[in-house]
């Protein structure tokens, strides 16, 4: 039988998922995504053209292969349309290469507008939420709510919508926030009809035969592990479990189905929003970091947060996951600095250590760096030929985290990607 490979990031998500999914797309008969919802954008850059995919798995530009959005996914009607128009131009076979788990939980136009009231409620405590509501869904499904995909093909989803609508709406009358529904109401259902086109299965069945019949899975991550409900800098976190668990509760798949785990970080660190950032570069040197590495989110456009690779919180996620192999992207933005650091531990008070606190600290005050020389060169043609600087890098990560680097990631094309055999 073959087996579920898994494919996320180890920090606070933009790590380059998207691409790295669509590099390794060939070799799978299957991509799936896990978890998360519109929050999410992952870029793929290939034949001249940027695409950001923001629910759609990220193996749908390659012919033969079967996309699934899974049961652990939310999924917005109207932005799964605008998606689905954006891609119109490249003639892709949508409807026999996407399907879509009947039990995904579905984000309707109200929950969108919880999302923006509860976070001018929090004030200066605000989470940094994209606004897209993809918390209050996940909150709905587990207080036992949410509407689900599946849904929409029962001949009471009208009146299924209207109750959890009208729910909504007494509570953003206590936020007294101004709900002005009729054109969101209107994309919504012209959405709806959009969604009825497609394959609405229970997937769970699909993906476990695709695996009996001997075909390879990927299974797609969205934001990174440092956003686990969980395990991430709680409560500045997404509403699902990021890390590898997540992908058997997200797909239905058991846990002795899972391959490899193919773990993505930056060479540097970055965070969009608020939360922790241990690492962070204030001033001008994370704003020359920011442009060197065009840190701005595909999703919101907002700029992110930029600082230097924090190895403590590498080796957590690394644990947490199961890593079996590494992917370290935007190894060329680090290329021309003469100076590059790695925090391998922090100082708390008199002690030195390793392991992530329960509540990490904003202050970099207490850390321990390590430094490296750039490496001045990013025509590298083959993995064998890293620059010693670069090379010295890349062991010193390996070293501390115990774990094979197998891809080395150039710049944002298919082309720009430097691989090591191991890759299975």
């Amino acid at each position: 039988m073959a087996s579920v490979d898994i494919l996320l990031g180890l920090q606070w998500g933009d790590e380059g998922k998207g691409k790295v999914v669509d590099y390794l797309a060939p070799k799978y008969d299957v991509v799936a995504r896990f978890q998360g919802g519109p929050n999410a954008g992952h870029t793929l850059e290939f034949d001249g053209h940027k695409h950001v995919l923001h629910q759609i798995p990220s193996g749908i530009f390659h012919e033969g292969i079967l996309n699934v959005i899974g049961n652990g996914v939310v999924l917005d009607p109207i932005t799964f349309k605008r998606e689905i128009e954006e891609l119109a131009p490249f003639n892709l076979d949508l409807k026999r290469h996407l399907v879509i788990s009947n039990k995904t939980q579905m984000i309707i136009p109200t929950h969108r507008m919880l999302d923006k009231a509860y976070e001018i409620a929090k004030g200066d405590k605000k989470i940094g939420s994209t606004l897209r509501g993809i918390g209050p869904t996940y909150q709905d499904k587990a207080a036992r709510k949410g509407l689900r995909i599946g849904d929409i093909n029962e001949p009471d989803f009208d009146e299924r919508y209207k109750q959890l609508r009208d729910f909504h709406l007494e509570i953003l009358e206590r936020y007294n926030f101004e709900a002005l529904l009729e054109e969101e109401e209107k994309q919504f259902f012209e959405a709806v009809e959009l969604v009825r086109e497609f394959d609405i299965l229970s997937t769970e069945y699909l993906i476990n035969q695709a695996l009996v019949d001997g075909q390879s899975v990927l299974a797609e991550g969205a934001q990174g592990s440092l956003l686990d409900i969980d395990f991430g800098s709680y409560p500045f976190v997404t509403s699902s479990n990021t890390i590898a668990a997540g992908a058997c509760t997200g797909l239905g798949v058991a846990p002795g189905r899972i391959g490899e785990v193919y773990g993505i970080f930056k060479a540097y660190c970055t965070r969009v929003g608020s939360g922790p950032f241990p690492t962070e570069l204030h001033g001008d040197a994370g704003e020359a970091l920011r442009k060197l590495g065009n840190e701005f989110g595909a999703t919101t456009g907002r700029p992110r947060r930029c600082g230097w690779l924090d190895l403590p919180a590498l080796k957590y996620t690394c644990m947490l996951n199961g890593v079996t192999q590494l992917f370290m992207m935007k190894a060329d933005v680090l290329s021309d600095m003469d100076e590059i650091k790695v925090c391998h531990s922090y100082k708390l008070g008199d002690q030195i250590t390793e392991e992530l606190p329960l509540y990490l600290d904003s202050q970099n005050e207490g850390l321990l760096y390590e430094s490296f020389k750039g490496w001045k060169d990013n025509n590298i043609s083959a993995f064998e030929n890293l620059p010693q600087s670069l090379e010295k890098y890349v062991k010193y990560i390996e070293n501390q985290t115990k774990t094979p680097i197998s891809l080395i990631s150039l710049g944002p094309d298919r082309t720009q990607t430097l691989l090591k055999e191991k890759i299975s």
